[in-house]
């Protein structure tokens, strides 16, 4: 082991004054023997005393052969006495002394001539009992060899914290040479580490005694000054015998393995709790803008500081897209999320902008190959190819953009778009597990995109045949002036079958139809259409509402699997009534101008379809300026609330003061309306208007 040899000093390498006396010859307990040159004792130390059993008195004049040495080398002794004191020349060696109890103990004996300013000559004689001798040189060499070999690092700090000891396995992993170590700091040997937190801790250990164990260290070292590396270190005070602090030992073990196998093991736990949450949030509703959110709420800041997710513009319109090698994209941004970078943001396209990307753009590549696209380590020249103008690209380059990942989604075999990620904030570049995590998310969101997509347009289909069967009506017709709305459920469900009609008759009497066909989608809406045919041809017959109700209950009945609620009103202005037939379907309101709203108490009658029990019908009066509101069950029935409580609460809005019939059409849409209903709503609501002339014709009236 390399070692700096110095006197006690103090930590900034000063002398520290008077010197203490060494805990090691403590330890050694050396007894010093002064011999005048006939042999006599002149001198007696009181380690002499404690290792021959005799007190300075007792020893002190007398012949030091005949009470320190035994009998049996007597005379060898008394010729290597007078052999030091005629040459000079000092004699080391070993042989058993006699006690004053009468023991024998063997003795390692260091004896060598003394002369004073006068002249006279003394021998020195230095013994230390042997075992002790051998302890201490069995510990040293085993601490030297253990030391030596070790395959952990070990070094020693003195109290100013510079090294004076390093052994070969530290150099090793150090990367430099012992001599380069010594009396330098850590900060000055090794400045691309963390000094401050070791020399924080290396001084709680001089300060406290108490040791530093395991305390994990990354950083770089000269070994290796291109890759972190992590170490254990522990630090211990060092103290000699008397308890005098010496400096701090240091043990290094290299755990880069290891920790990087915990970064792995970590790295793999946060990808496959990213892939977890990922299955939770990603795809919980079939609406294709949402779904898109999802994926980017996701992706920040757990894989990059801004993400956005974009798919081609034909895809998005429900067209094939394949582009040539020449062939710039059109690119529809969905949804964009970002952390910690306005700049970044601006950037990027907003939610619903199309853009042009040419040929030559990142985003482009990846969605022309269906292969991933990473830049681990953005360059300045590399901005103008993942930003779509020059404007963009400088705000990205102000933003920090360090690294780029783009990867594309596919589904079905199709490319539909890319998840487009970058990292400003985060320092790390992606890698190869970052590249891995991102194309399991794009995996599983293409398919939910890819679901949203078709079912979005299987949904605006139906609505659309579903709008061009529902009729457009003057808003003034017969002694009625009318207003509607048509209001399709919420995202996650697809197109209902409700309807409403408003058919003028002769003699200035109009129909009020609203009904729902049970089901969704385009079957539903085609039930409708031909319920909605069959009603007009059935009502141009004049019949009564309750014989129509019953050949409309025929009609349904013979379509296979087809369910509708209904209720048909014949307003005539001239007998200032309605007549009122209900199949299955939830009452109307009437509200007497300044007067208080009800529900109509009608009979309920059964559904269209079910059969077999007969309709009837009731004479409701209408007096000019009062109001009809007919309604489907989408406006009021919600999975959190009673019906009774809802309908209370149509009723509320509506003793409002008075509104145009338009305004009040949205207004319970507005209040009553939930944005995730999960029906869709048809709303009527007719006002009666005075006719000129006309003389009430009387009749039973509710």
């Amino acid at each position: 082991m390399s070692a700096a040899e110095s006197p006690l000093v103090e930590g900034d390498g000063t002398a520290s004054g008077p010197v203490r006396p060494s805990g090691l010859l403590d330890v050694l307990r050396v007894a010093s023997v002064v011999l005048d040159p006939e042999g006599r004792i002149v001198l007696w130390s009181p380690q002499a005393e404690e290792l021959f059993g005799y007190s300075a008195e007792e020893a002190l004049g007398r012949y030091a052969a005949r009470i320190m040495v035994d009998e049996r080398y007597l005379d060898l002794v008394v010729k290597l006495f007078s052999d030091v004191m005629r040459t000079g020349q000092s004699w080391a060696g070993a042989f058993p002394i006699r006690r004053k109890d009468g023991g024998t103990r063997m003795v390692e004996f260091r004896n060598t001539r003394l002369t004073d300013e006068r002249g006279a000559v003394y021998a020195l004689g230095l013994a230390v009992d042997q075992s002790t001798v051998r302890r201490l040189e069995r510990d040293v060499a085993l601490s030297t060899r253990i030391v030596a070999q070790s395959p952990i690092g070990l070094a020693v700090l003195d109290t100013g914290l510079r090294y004076v000891s390093v052994n070969p396995a530290l150099e090793q992993i150090n990367g430099m040479p012992a001599d380069d170590h010594l009396g330098r700091t850590v900060r000055e040997a090794l400045p691309r580490l963390n000094a401050d937190a070791i020399e924080a801790a290396a001084r709680r250990v001089l300060d406290t005694g108490k040791p530093v164990v395991d305390r994990s260290m990354i950083g770089r070292t000269p070994a290796d000054p291109e890759e972190d590396h992590a170490w254990s270190v522990s630090l211990y005070r060092l103290e000699n015998a008397l308890g005098s602090v010496l400096g701090v030992a240091v043990s290094v073990v290299d755990i880069t393995e290891q920790h990087r196998a915990a970064v792995e093991a970590e790295t793999a736990r946060r990808r496959l709790a990213v892939v977890a949450d990922a299955s939770v949030r990603i795809g919980t509703t079939l609406d294709l803008e949402r779904t898109a959110r999802e994926l980017a709420d996701v992706a920040v800041p757990e894989l990059a500081d801004v993400a956005a997710v974009d798919l081609l513009d034909s895809v998005v319109r429900g067209y094939r897209s394949t582009l040539a090698p020449a062939e710039p994209a059109m690119i529809r941004a969905l949804a964009l999320r970002g952390v910690g970078s306005d700049d970044a943001l601006r950037a990027a396209d907003p939610p619903g902008r199309v853009a042009r990307y040419g040929p030559d753009r990142l985003v482009t590549e990846c969605v022309r190959t269906g292969l991933p696209v990473m830049l681990p380590h953005v360059k300045d020249e590399h901005l103008t190819r993942i930003a779509r103008s020059a404007q963009a690209a400088e705000l990205l380059g102000r933003a920090g953009v360090h690294s780029y990942l783009a990867v594309p989604l596919t589904a079905r075999g199709e490319v539909l778009g890319a998840l487009d990620l970058k990292r400003t904030g985060n320092p790390r570049p992606f890698d190869e597990d970052d590249l891995l995590l991102a194309r399991e998310l794009a995996a599983r969101a293409a398919v939910q995109i890819d679901n949203a997509r078709w079912y979005q347009s299987a949904r605006d289909a139906a609505l659309t045949l579903q709008r061009s069967l529902l009729p457009s009506h003057p808003p003034v017709t017969g002694g009625l002036e009318v207003a509607s709305r048509y209001q399709p459920a919420g995202s996650t469900s697809e197109v209902g079958g409700d309807w409403f009609d408003v058919i003028p008759l002769s003699g200035g009497r109009t129909v009020l139809v609203v009904g729902d066909v049970m089901g969704s989608g385009i079957p539903a809406a085609a039930t409708m259409g031909r319920l909605r045919t069959a009603t007009n041809t059935l009502a141009s017959l004049g019949l009564d509402p309750a014989v129509l109700l019953k050949h409309l209950d025929r009609i349904v009945g013979e379509l296979e699997d087809a369910i509708a609620t209904c209720v048909y009103a014949v307003h005539d202005p001239r007998e200032r009534q309605c007549l009122i037939a209900n199949a299955g379907h939830l009452p109307p309101v009437r509200v007497r101008a300044g007067g208080t709203p009800e529900l109509l108490d009608l009979p309920t009658g059964v559904p269209l379809g079910v059969g077999g029990v007969k309709f009837s019908t009731t004479v409701v009066g209408i007096e000019p300026g009062d109001r009809l509101v007919l309604y489907t069950d989408g406006l009021v029935e919600t999975r959190r609330h009673p019906l009774d409580e809802r309908l209370d609460r149509l009723l509320t809005l509506l003793h409002g003061p008075d509104r145009s019939l338009e305004d009040v059409c949205d207004l319970l849409l507005r209040a009553l309306h939930e944005p995730d209903n999960f029906d869709d709503v048809a709303l009527l609501i007719a006002r009666a208007t005075a006719p000129g002339g006309a003389e009430r014709a009387g009749g039973p009236t509710v």
